[in-house]
């Protein structure tokens, strides 16, 4: 019951009782004796005092409801980013939207760790030590609109994954998330039982926490079914091709994982993609060009009815990361023709700007597959990472990263021309999806 009803209900009751006091003070018989009257004053004294007695009551309980809230105002006007204990999402309402905000500049809290001091950083994305001299990309922190975001805390996180198993499946995208969650982890937790493990010719990468018997694992699926793209080393090849309907290689080393990320979007951006009904080794196998749209549905209906089947429900908790976009236009936010993120210092100011890289289709066929497997009673999660990246033509390595081979004279002569625009450098833009993921391991949506 509110405190409307309750004060309504209470002056009802004081009526009603008044009503009958009235009647009973009223209905004094005429020559009444003087019994009857000292009778009558101790009566209405007693019902004067009742009377006082609830009418203190009306106006504590008011009071006592708007002392309520004005405290639940002065708790989300006062929630921050600096509790570093809390291991939850603060949030001023049940229904605030995370990925609808804005960057913030601190460069007192941010970056949550330093790129030298992570064992496990990779040279793709370590940027400064390939010579970025601005550090600003490192110090931007997501604000959502109506909430704040709890600080990232990795004993938390590991004392939930304390003898579990989180898994990032995906393409080199996701495994730049994976770094920075290792590194996240790594420059905050002090222990020397961590470590480094290959399975599957490096398909798959286990980072362990030996004191919480805990993993964190990247397994190379770029396009979420088998492909000719599977090696994690030798997969850039003329043509590509996959199983539309094939899935199980992957899925049976990953289905048992206790927390799976998956992403799937880089690969699948190019007009046509081929598709082969029949296994590699076979040489009477079928091949059809699929439109990627179509193909790219194809493989999310093989995942989706792999998940159904196979997934521990009770066990599992699925997410899904959004495309994340590509700079590679710089007349698309007002820059010459022909550029791209090479130089880039700023963020783009422009509210919900969406570039060219980003494919809205394709995530209506992930948003269509996620909704699909709730009416079939599996949800995963989609982490929506796709606006919030759109503003950080700043964040990727660019120039600033190890040349796996050697530049010609031409590039060396115009830098833009090798600038990695589709990565991100770390410490930086993958550390805010890694707390968003982080609020989400804690907080049911």
């Amino acid at each position: 019951m509110n405190i409307d009803s309750l004060h309504h209900n209470i002056e009802e009751k004081i009526s009603n009782f008044m009503a009958k006091s009235h009647q009973l003070l009223v209905s004094v018989p005429a020559g009444s004796s003087p019994v009857w009257d000292i009778k009558c004053s101790f009566h209405s004294l007693i019902v004067l005092l009742i009377i006082s007695l609830v009418a203190g009551v009306v106006y504590l309980t008011g009071e006592s409801g708007r002392f309520l809230f004005e405290d639940n105002s002065n708790s989300n006007s006062n929630m921050g980013r600096g509790k570093e204990n809390e291991s939850s999402l603060s949030y001023s309402n049940n229904k605030c939207n995370l990925f609808s905000g804005r960057w913030a500049f601190d460069n007192k809290s941010y970056p949550l760790y330093k790129e030298k001091d992570c064992k496990f950083m990779s040279d793709q994305l370590a940027c400064q030590k390939f010579g970025r001299k601005d550090l600003n990309y490192q110090h931007w922190r997501w604000q959502p609109h109506q909430c704040d975001i709890a600080r990232f805390n990795a004993t938390a996180l590991l004392e939930k994954l304390r003898n579990k198993r989180l898994v990032f499946v995906g393409d080199s995208l996701n495994r730049g998330q994976w770094v920075s969650m290792v590194c996240l982890i790594d420059t905050a937790v002090q222990s020397s039982f961590k470590s480094m493990h290959y399975r599957y010719n490096a398909s798959l990468i286990i980072f362990k926490v030996k004191d919480y018997n805990a993993t964190i694992e990247f397994y190379w699926e770029p396009l979420l079914v088998e492909s000719n793209s599977d090696d994690p080393v030798h997969h850039r090849l003329p043509e590509r091709i996959v199983r539309a309907n094939s899935i199980e290689k992957h899925g049976s080393r990953w289905t048992n994982a206790d927390f799976i990320v998956f992403n799937s979007y880089l690969w699948w951006r190019r007009p046509h993609i081929k598709v082969l009904w029949s296994s590699f080794e076979k040489s009477d196998g079928i091949y059809k060009e699929v439109k990627m749209l179509r193909s790219y549905e194809m493989a999310l209906k093989a995942w989706a009815d792999w998940l159904e089947i196979h997934v521990n429900r009770t066990k599992t908790q699925l997410f899904f990361m959004s495309m994340s976009p590509v700079h590679e236009r710089a007349e698309e936010w007002g820059k010459a023709k022909g550029e791209n993120c090479y130089s880039e210092k700023e963020l783009i100011q422009e509210e919900g700007y969406q570039g060219n890289g980003s494919d809205p289709k394709m995530m209506k066929i992930v948003e269509s597959t996620m909704h699909e497997l709730k009416h079939r009673g599996l949800n995963v999660q989609l982490l929506n990472i796709t606006q919030l990246s759109e503003y950080r033509k700043d964040g990727h390595p660019s120039i600033y990263r190890k040349q796996w081979d050697s530049l010609t004279e031409e590039q060396i002569a115009n830098p833009s021309s090798y600038a990695d625009c589709i990565h991100w450098c770390l410490p930086g833009v993958p550390d805010v999806w890694n707390e968003l993921l982080y609020a989400y391991f804690f907080n049911k949506y």
